[in-house]
């Protein structure tokens, strides 16, 4: 079976956009984030929509290449459940972090973002090299996160 990138680099994108414009409907970079003590090393706000743009265009590419070099409609389908799953993390650590407003119960969802992120290094990379380099500045970048994040936790902890 042929596999084309039009139709499913179509989807891919429209996943992400609606990802990305959730993640962006959910932070709040009002009153209480600001009055947050963030580390000196804390990038400018600008940073981050540039950084994920960046990161959400890599992951299309990246779930689209191994999706095509699925093997079969099982491998597909748990490609696309891995990267369903990746998705609903990383808009709950948004939720969690600037709704409710708890750093250190997103930090700990974060653990679990960082790890579904390595699930879709790992599978795969079993069946393009290329998508699994392109999820790599995804986990460097959730990395940089979670030590930001833990930061936020150490500088105002405790929380609730």
């Amino acid at each position: 079976m042929s596999k084309t990138w039009i139709l499913p680099g179509l989807l891919a994108a429209v996943a992400a956009i609606i990802v990305a414009a959730l993640g962006a409907t959910i932070t709040d970079l009002g009153p209480w984030y600001q009055s947050l003590d963030k580390p000196g090393w804390n990038p400018p706000d600008i940073a981050f929509p540039i950084g994920w743009t960046l990161i959400y265009a890599f992951n299309t590419y990246a779930i689209v290449a191994a999706w095509r070099a699925a093997p079969d409609s099982k491998v597909s389908d748990t490609i696309i459940g891995l990267f369903a799953l990746n998705a609903f993390l990383n808009i709950t650590w948004s939720m969690i972090f600037f709704r409710i407003q708890r750093p250190d119960w997103a930090f700990v969802e974060l653990l679990l973002l960082w790890l579904s992120i390595l699930a879709l290094v790992w599978y795969c990379g079993r069946y393009s090299k290329t998508a699994a380099l392109f999820f790599l500045p995804y986990l460097a970048w959730v990395t940089f996160a979670g030590a930001l994040n833990w930061a936020v936790v150490e500088l105002n902890g405790p929380f609730g």
